[in-house]
């Protein structure tokens, strides 16, 4: 492997400031200073709560908005001294929203990826023909040139789209929310995809995202954005263990859990109750128990214990000297709610 291409910087920000320029009075800086870099072959996702400026930061990355300060460089090549023709040989873009031309075919919208490298004719070359047959490939959509869009599922139609980037062969690929209208297998598929393609094609992959638990286990690096703090950038790993991820989704109804990697919903507690056995039944029983309000702990509870038999996969509850048996989740939370239940009745 050639590291000093694989390690080259395809996206440089220098001490860029974003944010809405303002006819009168001053300009509206969202964050100022902002130096980051991908390498060749990266896959990055930049998070984020909802304001903390993510579209604005890929918009003025994309050229689309102007910087209040600072400049964005692709290859080496400012971004903003250069014309919409240039800018489209340096970066694709993949948008959120849905494609609604119907009466366009895939081999059609794909091919539009070739538009900066067409003449004014727009003809193809044979070597614009070659690069579109191989974009295809590379989604996974050889066989669905001459279907139209509107005969393909969200999923498919976002392969197209993908299509036409790599159709339009830049170093930097630039997607925003690419998962946003599909279904969980779609969404992991998406992911994958884009994975092997930043590895396979050597290209710079810079995508916008929600989903935090798909980029935590995609994504070469992480770019966490919060309001009015710098970014902070690094693989998804460091940033869980450092308490980043936890620090910028900070929330009064849930919080994240770096033992899982996922949100915890905060449920008004309950009781405590001792659940002893750990392993996927610990794991899901203690889920449960937590959604329905109780304190879930491995130590030692007078009242309430839940012994895991994994073997057989049954829930044995000592509930104030009284044992029973379950084969059911489901059983053992209706007896747990009947006893709440009494107890208010008591009361």
């Amino acid at each position: 492997m050639d590291t000093k291409k694989y390690f080259k910087d395809i996206l440089t920000t220098k001490q860029l400031s974003i944010g809405y320029k303002e006819s009168k009075g001053p300009d509206f800086c969202l964050l100022s200073d902002i130096n980051l870099t991908i390498r060749r072959g990266e896959l990055v996702c930049l998070l984020g709560p909802n304001g903390s400026g993510k579209s604005t930061l890929m918009r003025t990355i994309a050229g689309l908005q102007a910087p209040l300060a600072g400049y964005t460089l692709v290859e080496d090549i400012p971004i903003k001294e250069r014309n919409f023709k240039e800018i489209a040989r340096l970066l694709s873009i993949v948008l959120t929203e849905r494609l609604s031309v119907g009466n366009l075919s895939v081999y059609h919208i794909v091919s539009l990826g070739r538009h900066p490298y067409t003449s004014f004719m727009g003809r193809l070359s044979d070597k614009d023909v070659e690069i579109i047959q191989w974009a295809l490939e590379q989604v996974g959509l050889t066989g669905f040139a001459d279907k139209f869009i509107n005969q393909l599922s969200d999923g498919e139609r976002q392969r197209v789209m993908i299509a036409k980037a790599l159709a339009q062969d830049t170093p930097l690929i630039m997607l925003d929310e690419p998962t946003a209208h599909l279904d969980l297998p779609n969404r992991v598929e998406i992911m994958r995809l884009l994975r092997r393609l930043a590895q396979e094609t050597d290209k710079a992959i810079l995508l916008s995202t929600h989903e935090l638990d798909l980029a935590l286990q995609a994504a070469d690096r992480i770019w966490l954005m919060s309001k009015n703090e710098a970014i902070r950038v690094g693989v998804p790993e460091d940033l869980v263990l450092s308490g980043s991820i936890e620090k910028t989704f900070e929330n009064n109804s849930f919080n994240f859990d770096r033992k899982s990697g996922n949100f915890i919903m905060h449920y008004q507690k309950k009781a405590a109750i001792q659940v002893v056995g750990n392993d996927v039944m610990g794991f899901w029983t203690s889920r449960a128990l937590s959604r329905e309000g109780y304190q879930v702990t491995c130590e030692e509870v007078a009242d309430c214990k839940i012994i895991l038999d994994e073997v057989n996969r049954t829930w044995n509850l000592i509930l104030k000297g009284r044992h029973k048996t379950y084969t059911q989740m489901e059983a053992l939370i209706l007896d747990l709610r009947k006893h709440e239940t009494s107890k208010l009745t008591q009361n």
